[in-house]
């Protein structure tokens, strides 16, 4: 797997998710995303998208995304993520 395109196609597939309203990507909690995705390479990858109370209900999302290209590495994928605050602010950033 490369590792640059990988993190650079699931960076790429975040950014959608940091586009959404808070009350959207609370909706999707319990409920992972999925999708199969191609590098610029042509390569594979399966991403998934998690998204989880940071720390206490009704407070800040957690959103968790990981990425593999289905061999070895889906044992240790690579994940990003952010915190979204319910007013719409990224924490820690």
């Amino acid at each position: 797997m490369n590792n640059l395109e990988a993190v650079a196609v699931l960076r790429g597939h975040l950014d959608g998710y940091r586009q959404r309203a808070y009350r959207e990507l609370v909706g999707l909690r319990g409920r992972p995303q999925t999708a199969e995705l191609r590098g610029t390479s042509g390569r594979s990858y399966q991403v998934e998208v998690e998204v989880h109370w940071d720390s206490k209900p009704g407070g800040a999302v957690r959103v968790l995304g990981s990425i593999d290209d289905g061999g070895v590495r889906s044992l240790r994928p690579i994940s990003q993520d952010f915190i979204l605050a319910p007013d719409g602010t990224f924490v820690g950033e």
